[in-house]
């Protein structure tokens, strides 16, 4: 029989797109206020891997990836998608979204989304909010998976998360060193 343990610390992760009729720079401080200082951030992008968004929210769009310094415990990650669905219904006009925002987690072996469809492959957090595993860390590299979301399979990305990702596991290896 196995033993409940609490999980490791995470960093706290948002991925933001956006059109140009968002104030972009009040978001990132309240989304900022939320999780701190950043460690990362890769953007703004030109958004060009789907037209999910394009009815929405227009053509046009932006994207902007950041990673947060702060370790956080995996179990905000309901409270966090709560709050960006706030901000979202806050900065949409005539109830059509300017920005979606995706908050999520980034551990030594994921990166997990938020979100609050339900899938095969999505587990339930509690309120209303599920979590999807979108990529995940093997052998020296990250791998996406067959729902993984065109932008997360990028190779610039896929880069970007290294760096957080080596001080991440070097915190958790020693911190363990420590005990």
């Amino acid at each position: 029989m196995g033993i409940a343990k609490s999980p490791s610390l995470v960093k706290m992760f948002v991925g933001i797109t956006y059109n140009n009729f968002v104030d972009l720079d009040c978001i990132l401080t309240l989304i900022d206020s939320r999780f701190g200082p950043r460690e990362m951030t890769w953007g703004p992008l030109p958004f060009n891997w789907t037209e999910y968004y394009s009815d929405e929210m227009g053509t046009g769009l932006f994207k902007i990836y950041i990673i947060y310094k702060n370790l956080e415990n995996r179990e905000q990650l309901a409270d966090a998608k709560l709050f960006t669905n706030e901000l979202e219904c806050r900065f949409a006009v005539n109830n059509k979204r300017n920005v979606n925002i995706d908050p999520g987690y980034l551990a030594k072996d994921k990166l997990v989304l938020a979100t609050t469809k339900d899938f095969y492959h999505r587990l339930y957090l509690g309120k209303g909010i599920y979590a999807e595993v979108t990529l995940h860390y093997r052998k020296g590299r990250y791998r996406y998976f067959s729902w993984t979301y065109p932008d997360f399979r990028e190779e610039n990305l896929k880069r970007f998360l290294e760096k957080p990702r080596a001080s991440l596991v070097k915190y958790l290896r020693d911190s363990k060193t420590c005990s």
